[in-house]
């Protein structure tokens, strides 16, 4: 693990302010990647509770250091004010709202483009702005269930987000496309991010080819493409996908010469025979001896790693994805990296996880808010928040 590469005036976004009203996780998530890289991430929270995921301090960490909170009620004139202040400030604009909700509280895309007509105004919504499905609620699950990506005869809840994660990536696409165009229009434009389309869009390579009336493909059903364990337990992967050579490096490897040869086509056919052949001969020798034989072939093969696993991994710390800060109480934070390298910097966070509206005063002063106004929308923050979650 390594001090964090913090993001500095050199960053790829250092100068860009992006205000974020985006809560839960795909805008958070696309705010960490954006604040890694140098932009200035400040998060408006509600003053009593803030994100709701607050509430789980697990994956609020995760998602959301290197930012500044400011906490705003926006029913309140002033706050409502003040927020349309840090605004006229910023280059991006997310917002993860249902449909219509911040439009009718005087921030919507029509009113702050007025404002400020380079603010590029991101958001990120279930099923998006438009459809019949717009106000629909739906989490993870419901949006990859509807759109295909789960087994459709043994469904399982999958252990990542997908639609979470694919929205906040597109989220902040959107936000750097935007900020480009913004610099050779003068004008920001609306982005609409809907989870649901971009699983759509991650799953075209299942979705063309049935579309357009092609073949299905045999991708992945290779018998040297899944799971085996080995003597000890341990269940390390093969993923020969196609590759002639890979699989002929494979049968070498476990000794079954007379299948050597064979096409892929041929694999698919006798893929059950051949995956039981394999998984007998994993099965032999404990995965110490497959991480020099399999490995050391050149097939593509790696354990079954657990976290412990990824975080002892040597590779891991070479590329400095696990990188720790200094919090504001002297305490050592560890959080995991976006995963670009930019000239061989490892950019990260460049400070801890803010508490709720720790940046309240500060911000507010900086774009020029009564100090009586500033002192008023404060003081909610110092009172007992209820134990609430969202």
């Amino acid at each position: 693990m390594s001090t964090s590469a913090a993001a500095g005036p050199t960053a790829p976004l250092a100068g860009i302010r992006v205000i974020s009203l985006a809560e839960q996780y795909p805008g958070p998530f696309a705010t960490l990647l954006l604040g890694d890289l140098g932009a200035d991430v400040i998060q408006i929270e509600r003053p009593h509770g803030g994100d709701p995921s607050r509430a789980f301090p697990g994956l609020y960490q995760a998602l959301n250091r290197g930012k500044r909170s400011v906490a705003l009620d926006l029913k309140d004139s002033d706050a409502l004010s003040a927020c349309r202040a840090l605004v006229a400030t910023a280059d991006v604009m997310l917002e993860g709202f249902r449909p219509g909700v911040l439009g009718r509280l005087g921030l919507g895309h029509d009113d702050l483009a007025q404002l400020n007509p380079a603010l590029v105004y991101v958001s990120v919504s279930g099923f998006g702005q438009s459809g019949p499905l717009r106000d629909l609620p739906a989490h993870d699950l419901t949006f990859q269930a509807l759109a295909g990506l789960l087994d459709a005869d043994e469904p399982r809840i999958p252990h990542l987000a997908l639609a979470d994660l694919f929205a906040g990536m597109f989220t902040a696409f959107a936000a750097v496309t935007g900020v480009l165009s913004a610099r050779n229009t003068g004008h920001g434009g609306y982005y609409d991010v809907a989870m649901f389309d971009t699983l759509l869009t991650v799953a075209a390579t299942r979705l063309v080819p049935r579309v357009n009336a092609l073949p299905a493909d045999t991708l992945g059903l290779d018998p040297g493409y899944g799971f085996f364990a080995a003597a000890d337990g341990t269940w390390v992967s093969l993923s020969i996908a196609f590759e002639d050579h890979f699989w002929a490096a494979l049968c070498s490897a476990l000794d079954m010469p007379d299948a050597q040869a064979l096409s892929g086509p041929q694999r698919v056919e006798q893929r059950d025979a051949l995956q039981s052949a394999i998984a007998q001969r994993i099965a032999a020798m404990p995965a110490d001896h497959w991480d020099v034989a399999l490995a050391g072939s050149g097939v593509p093969y790696g354990r079954l790693n657990g976290v412990d696993d990824i975080l002892a991994d040597p590779h891991v710390g070479l590329r400095e994805m696990f990188q720790s800060i200094r919090t504001r109480d002297g305490e050592q934070q560890t959080f995991v990296r976006q995963p670009l390298l930019v000239d061989g910097i490892a950019h990260g966070p460049s400070r801890g996880v803010p508490q709720l509206g720790e940046h309240t005063a500060e911000l507010l002063a900086e774009v020029g808010i009564d100090p009586a106004v500033v002192n008023r929308l404060v003081a909610p923050l110092s009172e007992p928040k209820p134990s609430q979650i969202y």
